[in-house]
């Protein structure tokens, strides 16, 4: 059992003149009015710090807590690698299974950002990883280093460089890929990421490594850093990840599928992450060992 969680909101003005109660279903649609209901009346409900009434009407700028009482979190690895150790700068080895940050799925402590606090209080990840995506994950625990590596994501002066195990056999040894991606429908989520016209720019080179018995050895680097852009990508090219329940060719959700982004089944790891260093402005690379299905047959 975990801890329990504080779910905190401030009230927009699109909630104004919203009753608790219908707010709260509103905003949290996978339960029910009712449920939500009980809830409140059971005290599990803080309105600026006061327990809630469900018809109290809002107003914008105040405080909403949902408070969760412990619940049981799915398991998960719960063990990283220190890659890095330097100046305010954290990396770590990330395994494939264990989400990033909480978010779905009910990962609260269950997450590397817990597990990392617990041995360096204030560090805060500069990006992140899929659930089901190993590598490097890239920690600052300075306000400068934070800012710094932050100004570089944003230019796009950070080298990301990824390793994938895909489907089929590409045709030529490097490709580029440029869909936009954008939010779709989907049936659980009401919308998820995927290949779409209406989306945002995306930039990935795909280099072809090995060619395998109907798969391909990958290496990809992003110049942009889209949700699931890898998966979304590789599945617009012809290529989806192997293993992977939600892409299919053309970069979209499975027709039908429920599968969600968290779930697991595909071969994806960060392998490389280069950047200025904060302090000496010096160009730094950090590289991370892939699982053995992803390393070369000479090595990885």
């Amino acid at each position: 059992m975990n801890h329990g969680f504080a779910y905190r909101t401030h009230v927009g003005a699109e909630g104004a003149g919203l009753a608790v109660v219908d707010y709260l279903a509103r905003c949290y649609s996978k339960f029910s009015r009712e449920e939500w209901l009980s809830r409140i009346q059971s005290g599990r409900v803080l309105l600026d710090g006061m327990l809630s009434q469900e018809n109290t009407i809002l107003r914008p700028g105040q405080l909403l807590v949902w408070m969760r009482p412990p619940w049981e979190e799915p398991d998960v690895p719960r063990s990283f690698a220190i890659l890095y150790r330097q100046d305010g700068l954290l990396a770590v080895a990330k395994p494939r299974g264990l989400p990033t940050i909480p978010g779905g799925g009910g990962f609260v402590e269950h997450t590397l950002l817990s597990l990392v606090r617990r041995r360096f209080d204030g560090a805060s990840p500069l990006h992140r990883l899929g659930r089901g995506t190993s590598g490097i994950v890239l920690f600052a625990s300075t306000s400068h280093a934070f800012s710094t590596l932050s100004e570089q994501w944003r230019r796009g002066g950070i080298l990301k460089v990824y390793r994938a195990l895909v489907a089929g056999c590409p045709a030529d040894d490097e490709l580029a890929v440029d869909r936009p991606i954008g939010p779709v429908p989907h049936p659980i989520l009401k919308t998820v990421h995927a290949a779409t016209p209406t989306g945002k720019p995306a930039q990935s080179h795909v280099k072809v490594l090995e060619r395998r018995d109907g798969c391909a050895l990958v290496d990809v680097t992003i110049a942009t850093g889209r949700p699931h852009q890898i998966r979304i990508h590789l599945a617009a090219a012809g290529h989806p990840l192997v293993g992977d329940p939600l892409y299919v060719v053309g970069g979209i959700p499975a027709v039908d599928s429920r599968a969600l982004p968290g779930d697991l089944g595909y071969l994806l790891h960060a392998r490389l992450l280069g950047f200025a260093h904060p302090v000496t402005g010096e160009w730094t690379e950090i590289a991370c060992a892939p699982p053995p299905p992803l390393r070369l047959h000479s090595g990885w």
